[in-house]
């Protein structure tokens, strides 16, 4: 099987994970707090991650500068991007609470316009949280090599509650289950774009190119890590969230050691 066909195909698996999570949030009545303490959990799981795996591999192909420039970029990008989302109605994407509805509401009041930019507001939301994870993947296998287990576990287990939580706000906001799995399987599928992406475009880039993206899709990670799923899993996990947060942590610097 090509290389960049096994990237697409681990892109999708670790996509498909917000689809199995959007399927739990929307048809069960899962609590709050449990779904507050796996977004803990998924956190440090994807903060072990890019720190032991993503980051550490960019500092051993491109060097302090490439990786450092690189990983302050994608915070960079990804916070102006989500600022300019929240404008427009996708603040609170990911909180499984009433954050949607009110803020829906809030954007009714004021213009039927702004109202209506919010759905493709929280598309356009989840689409940018996703994609940096699928292009890691990608990147992951250049040079013939196989595929980072641990980044595609750390994004699945991650992808899950993401799905859950943002599944579950998006049905109190009363959101049609069309629109809440059509946005979930489309992410699923550029997925995998993205990672076919990741391995085909820099697949002729130096070392230090890569090194440099890796870092980006880590510093885009991390920020959302800050941005959208941390307050979701100290809003309901309150002073449980940096043991629940840790555990993840030490999971998948398990996995890093025995991979």
């Amino acid at each position: 099987m090509p290389i960049w066909l096994q990237a697409g195909l681990w892109g999708w698996l670790a996509g498909f994970a917000l689809v199995i999570g959007a399927l739990i949030g929307y048809y069960l009545k899962v609590p709050a707090r449990l779904i507050a303490a796996i977004m803990a959990f998924g956190s440090g799981v994807l903060i072990s991650a890019l720190s032991f795996d993503l980051m550490d591999e960019a500092y051993h192909q491109g060097g302090f500068y490439a990786t450092g420039l690189g990983f302050l970029a994608g915070a960079a990008i990804y916070t102006f991007a989500n600022w300019i989302l929240a404008q427009h109605g996708a603040k609170h994407r990911k909180r499984s609470g009433q954050q949607q509805a009110e803020e829906q509401k809030t954007q009714q009041q004021q213009s039927s316009q702004q109202a209506g930019s919010g759905g493709a507001a929280i598309a356009i939301g989840a689409l940018l949280d996703g994609i940096p994870e699928s292009i890691v993947i990608g990147l992951s296998m250049l040079g013939g090599t196989k595929v980072s287990l641990v980044a595609v576990a750390a994004i699945f287990l991650s992808n899950i509650p993401e799905g859950m939580s943002s599944a579950a706000g998006m049905k109190n906001a009363g959101r049609s289950t069309i629109y809440v799995f059509g946005i979930w399987l489309g992410i699923a599928l550029v997925s995998g774009v993205a990672a076919i992406a990741g391995y085909a475009l820099f697949s002729g880039f130096s070392n230090a190119v890569i090194a440099s993206t890796t870092a980006l899709a880590a510093g885009a990670i991390l920020a959302m890590i800050a941005d959208t799923m941390i307050p979701e899993a100290f809003e309901g996990a309150h002073d449980w969230t940096g043991l629940i947060t840790v555990m993840g942590f030490l999971s998948a610097f398990m996995l890093t050691k025995l991979g």
